[in-house]
């Protein structure tokens, strides 16, 4: 799986970055005068006074570290190729008694005054702080996507993520019955719960012969397909989009495609959008028993509201 295997390096990235200070490396042999010749030759990154990393050090771990903390939440999931709905400015896991990061963080910095385990980097917390962290900082359906994310991309499992709602408040834990991880993107995970809104049956992940797979089929009839800029930009893809549109109609499918940004933003409209197509095609329930060109993926599930 391309996405697994970019996640794992993004892991590895993370876990070679080496975080020193002055008396290290001076420790080490390296004369200051060293040291100012491996700033300038791209050997070291000096992160602030008398704090070096060694390694390719993103952006965002290098403003955690300069404020004196280690990249948390949502902007360590997001690095590792997590979906985030939002993550303006970088959070940062500080130790509670660390006043001072308050002078030097960014205006947009999330600063979280929280003890985080020891299981993590100097420069990022792990991936279960992360995890429990982006479940509070989130609204609940950005939360529910995330974690669909991290079951989807098998950053963690399902085991895992019970014992960490088993650690978080109880007003937390309804969230956890809504993830199933089958969702390939947060779009996917957005229209799952206007579907379940709706009070529809519904299959994600869903094999077409002669089609492809589609994001969901409602009702056995109505396919839906959740399309971002990032997989349908460009005329040669929206042709081979528009070729799938018709080859579902032979079969007697009707596909409609909402854009991302819609679903993200206009959750309302979508959903009664789709409930007017329902109503104007009326109930056309044929069950995937009964319809010789649909196969199940494997991962899809049939499911009502």
């Amino acid at each position: 799986m391309p996405e697994k295997k970019r996640m794992l390096d993004r892991l590895r990235e993370l876990h070679r970055i080496q975080i020193l200070s002055r008396n290290d490396l001076r420790e080490a042999g390296l004369s200051t005068h060293a040291i100012t010749r491996a700033v300038r030759g791209g050997r070291l990154t000096r992160i602030r006074n008398g704090v070096y990393a060694v390694g390719d050090v993103p952006e965002d771990v290098q403003t955690a570290l300069h404020v004196g903390g280690r990249i948390s939440c949502v902007s360590l999931l997001r690095l590792l190729g997590i979906f985030v709905l939002e993550a303006t400015g970088v959070h940062i896991q500080v130790r509670p008694h660390l006043s001072r990061s308050r002078d030097r963080r960014p205006p947009d910095a999330v600063l979280h005054w929280v003890a985080c385990d020891d299981v993590g980097l100097p420069h990022a917390v792990s991936i279960d702080d992360a995890v429990r962290q982006s479940i509070r900082c989130q609204a609940p359906r950005a939360a529910i996507a995330t974690l669909d994310s991290v079951l989807h991309h098998r950053l963690l499992t399902r085991e895992h993520l019970v014992s960490i709602f088993q650690g978080l408040p109880e007003r937390y834990r309804p969230l956890l019955a809504l993830v199933d991880g089958i969702a390939e993107s947060g779009p996917e995970s957005f229209m799952k719960l206007i579907l379940r809104t709706l009070g529809v049956r519904f299959e994600m992940q869903v094999e077409i012969q002669e089609v492809g797979r589609a994001d969901f089929v409602v009702e056995g009839w109505l396919i839906i397909e959740c399309d971002s800029r990032e997989f349908h930009q460009g005329w040669d893809q929206q042709m081979r989009d528009r070729a799938r549109d018709l080859g579902a109609a032979r079969l007697g499918y009707v596909s409609i495609r909402v854009p991302a940004m819609d679903i993200f933003t206009r959750q309302g409209e979508v959903r009664e959008a789709i409930r007017a197509v329902i109503v104007a095609f009326g109930p056309r329930w044929r069950g995937t028993a009964s319809v010789p060109k649909l196969r199940r993926s494997g991962r899809g599930k049939p499911r009502s509201g």
